[in-house]
């Protein structure tokens, strides 16, 4: 429930299921009017981009990443709990709203289902951490252009895996996170 005179910190990540590059979180305490905010995965990459600017000059913010060596050293759990903790402590005395259902042990968090698409401080939070990670993954692309991280952003499509088959993982890949196609034996 929020306090009267606090002002509502929404929060979100992106990459939490990638099997390379950073999970990127966000917190953000709207200071002015930004319109067509939702869910950055119902935007074209386009109209994120442009919300972008628009939330950064209309907002209190606090971006955190944590790249796949750290992922894979402390777990997503652990990275989302630190997150977590960081954005509370750069955007103080506000009530906080995570989407999702877990606030990972941190104490003072709402958590909701689906509030990235319902409340607009958690979309915005839900485009910054989205376009953040985006670029970061464009940019590895062309370190390792084998992989089509531009195209699939690190997720585990099919084209992806397979080029994890034929040149193994970069040093941005998650290597904890378990291939089946890769990662599990099979009997043939």
């Amino acid at each position: 429930m929020q306090e009267q005179n606090r002002p509502l910190c929404g929060i979100d990540e992106a990459g939490r299921g990638c099997i390379a590059g950073s999970l990127v979180m966000a917190g953000v305490v709207l200071t002015g009017e930004v319109e067509g905010l939702t869910d950055s995965k119902k935007l074209t990459q386009k109209r994120r981009e442009a919300l972008y600017g628009t939330i950064i000059e209309n907002a209190r913010y606090h971006i955190v990443s944590f790249p796949a060596q750290q992922v894979d050293d402390l777990g997503i759990s652990e990275c989302l709990r630190r997150g977590l903790k960081a954005i509370l402590a750069h955007i103080p005395d506000a009530d906080y709203l995570f989407d999702g259902n877990s606030a990972f042990g941190v104490d003072n968090i709402t958590t909701m289902i689906k509030a990235d698409a319902e409340v607009p401080e958690v979309s915005a939070a839900s485009i910054l951490a989205k376009v953040t990670r985006d670029r970061e993954i464009v940019a590895l692309a062309k370190r390792y252009p084998m992989y089509g991280f531009e195209s699939h952003k690190g997720y585990g499509t099919k084209a992806h895996v397979e080029a994890i088959k034929r040149y193994g993982r970069s040093p941005v890949h998650r290597k904890r996170f378990r291939i089946k196609a890769i990662d599990e034996p099979t009997l043939f």
